[in-house]
């Protein structure tokens, strides 16, 4: 049976590679992110190769209560019931020391990246508890496991903070057919990712290394994702994609297995 998804933040990078391949895999999707003109886009470039009826799109500012249940709302109206919701937006802020970093700055990452996820989780988990089941995806980043980096305060508490919401919120749909689960897509290289950096300092060329070790292009990585998710039959499943095992073997190989992965960044 075809399933239904919502994800925030589809537009481009990982989210958009979501897309487009549960698409592939028959599900039906609803497209978002915070403009209504690239919603329009993506959906008119994924009905050209998927089709009117499963692909539609709709303007969401997760940090507004009112629009995620709208989103909710619109989902439901087109496709009847929502089967797999992703929380997939979120931002980040140039890496620098968060005594740098003004207030809006830190208010509107605290907004997007932790106030979304629990706004979604108040409408989202209520309309999947009525509905008698559904799948409630957070994302994890950097900081999830408790990492912490220079210039990294204030994403980073964001992301550790979701990791527990996610724990606190299986405990709070216990006994339903409302499952809560994590994806972890690792380092891929994304707008959100290079974003962080100044690209012509040194910081960018000791990080690069790293990423064309760890890191993968959306491509690669979001049809494992997928098939993932799409597997995913119990509360408190995680879809990881760097397990620490798949590090360690990147790192053993790295002096025979040369890659750049950001050959077009200047």
């Amino acid at each position: 049976m075809s399933k239904t998804v919502v994800i925030t933040g589809s537009t481009r990078g990982i989210g958009r590679g979501l897309a487009e391949n549960f698409l592939k895999q028959g599900c039906r999707v609803v497209i978002s992110a915070t403009r209504q003109p690239a919603v329009d886009q993506v959906v008119s470039d994924l009905t050209a190769s998927h089709g009117a009826e499963k692909v539609v799109g709709k303007a969401c500012d997760i940090s507004r209560h009112e629009d995620l249940q709208a989103l909710w709302d619109f989902a439901c109206a087109q496709f009847g019931a929502v089967d797999i919701w992703i929380n997939n937006a979120g931002i980040s802020l140039p890496r620098k020391p968060v005594t740098e970093q003004s207030a809006e700055e830190l208010a509107r990452i605290t907004s997007i990246n932790l106030t979304g996820v629990l706004y979604a989780a108040n409408v989202v988990l209520a309309g999947m508890k009525a509905h008698g089941s559904g799948q409630f995806w957070v994302m994890e980043g950097f900081g999830s496991n408790g990492a912490a980096q220079p210039g990294m305060a204030a994403y980073g508490a964001t992301k550790r903070a979701v990791n527990y919401l996610a724990k606190a919120l299986r405990k709070d749909m216990a006994g339903s057919n409302v499952h809560v689960n994590v994806l972890s897509p690792g380092i891929v290289v994304t707008d959100l990712l290079i974003g962080d950096y100044d690209t012509a300092s040194p910081e960018w060329e000791k990080a690069r290394k790293i990423f064309n070790i760890l890191g993968d292009k959306v491509e690669t990585v979001t049809p494992w994702l997928v098939n993932g998710v799409l597997k995913a039959q119990k509360d408190g499943a995680r879809v990881e994609w760097l397990t620490t095992g798949k590090a360690f073997r990147r790192f053993m190989s790295a002096g025979f297995n040369k890659r750049d992965l950001f050959a077009d960044i200047a």
